[in-house]
């Protein structure tokens, strides 16, 4: 992008989806000092999704990062409504509903109805095709991805995904928008996974496919930690939900991916990960500290012998080289291709 394309102003903001996602975007505009109106198309969902804000703003506090004030101040910001209809003053809008292209689509044929000329249309898709979303808008210049990470108040990266006809005032703005949010914002291609998750992809299959073979989720993730990143995949996994991705494999009329396998079968005895307190590891109640769980461990035995694996012990570097050389190797693609 040219250092001077003009900036959209953005004085007020919208959310399309007030669950994990539409919620911690939701803090990103208040955070940075935005008005944001919330929509979700369940009541339930919408009153859910404002008391897991204010539960998160109340922890910030209860540790001394926030002053109460200031809370009351962002959740002020943050208006709950029950239309899009309501959208029609915001200057940039975000959808951050499940991954569901036709359902995306729908939704922005709705808002381009609604959203005033010139306003920003952005998706929070991790993957899907933003080009295919356009279309279904009279303004496909005006719409663009921006990929937050979950959680999105509290994860630095931003992917902003330049569509085919996505203007640069749309992309400098979104970039802009970050940065004023305190994120990191990275422009990406339009290709399957971006470039955070398209990177992601392979190294979790790796670590995936390690556990089936013999290593332990904990030691994987000690190893990855122990290398510098923040957390390990699996501990990442159980912050993230792995319902998330058994719920869009099962829509999809299931998957047939070995990987897959002992997530779903986790998912399968309700055990979804930090939120619920149980996934590839345990948590005391009100913790986030992952605690290793031996009824994982069974249910890793029984899919491996399910699939013939014969288990084997795994040394540390072994560890550490199968998950880095994946996001090197395709990391160096997606310069290669044009897309990062």
């Amino acid at each position: 992008l040219a250092g001077d394309v003009p900036l959209m102003d953005i004085k007020e903001a919208a959310v399309v989806g007030a669950g994990t996602m539409g919620g911690g975007i939701a803090m990103c505009f208040a955070n940075a000092g935005i008005p944001v109106k919330v929509y979700d198309n369940s009541s339930e969902g919408l009153e859910r999704g404002v008391s897991v804000i204010r539960s998160n703003y109340a922890r910030t506090v209860s540790k001394g990062r926030l002053s109460q004030s200031d809370m009351d101040d962002r959740m002020a910001k943050i208006e709950p409504v029950t239309t899009m209809e309501a959208f029609q003053n915001a200057d940039v809008v975000v959808e951050a509903v499940y991954e569901n292209l036709d359902l995306k689509k729908q939704i922005f044929e709705t808002l381009d109805g609604i959203m005033k000329p010139g306003a920003l249309l952005a998706t929070n898709t991790s993957g899907l095709d933003v080009d295919a979303i356009a279309a279904s808008t009279s303004r496909p210049e005006s719409v663009c991805g921006m990929h937050f990470f979950s959680p999105a108040n509290v994860m630095r990266l931003l992917e902003v995904v330049r569509g085919e006809a996505s203007s640069p005032e749309t992309l400098a703005t979104a970039m802009a928008m970050g940065k004023r949010m305190g994120k990191v914002s990275v422009m990406a291609g339009n290709c399957p996974g971006f470039i955070g998750n398209r990177m992601l992809g392979g190294y979790t299959r790796q670590a995936n496919l390690m556990i089936l073979e013999g290593a332990a989720p904990d030691q994987i993730d000690r190893v990855m930690y122990e290398f510098g990143l923040a957390m390990g995949p699996f501990a990442m996994a159980d912050m993230v939900g792995l319902d998330l991705g058994w719920r869009a494999r099962k829509m999809r009329g299931g998957s047939n991916e070995i990987t897959a396998r002992i997530p779903d079968a986790l998912c399968e005895l309700d055990r979804y990960g930090q939120k619920n307190g149980k996934g590839y590891y345990r948590y005391e109640e009100g913790s986030r500290t992952p605690i290793p769980d031996p009824i994982t461990s069974e249910v890793i035995e029984k899919v491996a012998t399910d699939l013939g694996y014969e288990r084997k012990t795994f040394s540390d570097e072994e560890i550490l080289k199968r998950c880095v050389y994946p996001l090197i190797n395709i990391g160096a693609q997606l310069l290669d291709e044009g897309h990062a």
